[in-house]
């Protein structure tokens, strides 16, 4: 069993998404539904770029900084700002309001899933029974805590239709930001933090007629947003370079079991059959992820890219370009072994070892 640090990761944005659902029913009442995804989603852009100011002011991790955003990567955030801070929210607003809460609440689920799909039959991610096996059962369990009851009727198929789009513009969402996972997550994060913010603010002042809140309400949810939705972006995307889009998503899908610990704690809520059910799906498809055990002769092609690295015995053994900041100390071994980013190549090796999709094992099986 292998606590990855891109698995931490999913887990680690999992949990602070997850824990900020119910922190938000504290507030719901002060702002309505759709108004709050708005303000959660700005406060996460505003909050992030308040660290980058401050980052970059203070000059803090100046010698180890994550690579910035290149021409070639603006496509793939274009394209993941569109789908999942335009496009998702506007057929999600659309869906709600013409689906019962339950079944609403049972289709977000399938985010995970198309995020899995999308990145097994499009992007060729390698997954085996064992994955496929663990996101079914996770996925199954998050969907057991959406489950309120009742057998209410769909009003109409056009409104679970439009969640069903939602979550595969969500989804879409996921695969591209994976393209762009090696730049900084701050930044990545920060970008799609605002667009999907002002754009669900916009959808609620001009299309939903939605009033502001008062401010102390505002502050809240930028607080909360900047937890519960930036942070956790950050990790998502630190996760998405380490381990993979699918397997990200999968373990970002026990968010709601977070969601009811919280709920339980906070609001006395009991525990029933169903949380216990639950749990007992996603920690097996948890355990199926975590005891994964990819390994075998693989050959990696030339690649020349930039992102935060060490001077490894595995992938990064190569000497500085010339022009790099850190050039006439390149012969200090201590320097080899900080974090650092700059543009680098891999030469085509053919090894075995222990591996996830990460940015350096898009390889075909």
């Amino acid at each position: 069993m292998k606590f990855d640090k891109g698995v931490l990761n999913a887990i680690g944005a999992a949990a602070l998404f997850g824990l900020s659902t119910p922190l938000a029913k504290i507030i719901i009442g002060e702002i309505k539904p759709f108004m709050l995804a708005g303000l959660l989603y700005a406060g996460s852009g505003l909050g992030l770029l308040i660290i980058i100011i401050l980052k970059k002011s203070l000059k803090i991790n100046e010698g180890s900084s994550e690579a910035g955003l290149k021409r070639a990567d603006w496509p793939w955030l274009l394209g993941a700002t569109l789908f999942g801070g335009f496009l998702g929210p506007i057929f999600l607003v659309f869906g709600l309001s013409n689906t019962p809460a339950s079944s609403a609440s049972l289709l977000l689920n399938l985010e995970g899933v198309f995020t899995a799909l999308i990145a097994w039959f499009v992007f060729m991610e390698n997954f085996d029974k064992r994955i496929a096996f663990g996101m079914a059962l996770i996925t199954l369990g998050s969907a057991a805590l959406s489950w309120e009851g009742g057998a209410e009727s769909f009003i109409s198929l056009t409104g679970p239709l439009a969640i069903v789009i939602a979550c595969l513009c969500w989804a879409i969402d996921n695969n591209l930001t994976k393209k762009i996972s090696g730049g900084d997550p701050f930044h990545i994060s920060c970008i799609k933090g605002l667009i999907a913010g002002f754009t669900n603010l916009l959808i609620s002042v001009f299309i939903l007629n939605i009033s502001f809140p008062v401010f102390s309400a505002v502050a809240k949810s930028f607080v909360l947003g900047f937890f519960g939705y930036g942070l956790s972006l950050v990790m998502f995307v630190l996760a998405l370079r380490h381990i993979g889009t699918s397997r990200t998503g999968a373990y970002f899908s026990i968010a709601p079991f977070f969601g009811s610990i919280a709920s339980i704690i906070i609001f006395g809520e009991n525990i029933t059959a169903v949380f216990c059910a639950a749990f007992l799906l996603m920690a097996g498809g948890v355990y199926c992820h975590l005891s994964e055990r990819h390994d075998h002769e693989h050959e990696h092609d030339y690649i020349r890219h930039d992102h935060l690295h060490t001077h490894d015995d595995m992938h990064h053994e190569h000497e500085h370009e010339v022009g790099y900041e850190n050039e006439a100390a390149q012969a200090d071994a201590e320097i080899k072994k900080s974090a650092h980013s700059h543009f680098h190549e891999h030469r085509p090796v053919f090894h075995t070892h222990f591996h996830y999709p990460d940015l350096h094992h898009g390889h075909t099986h």
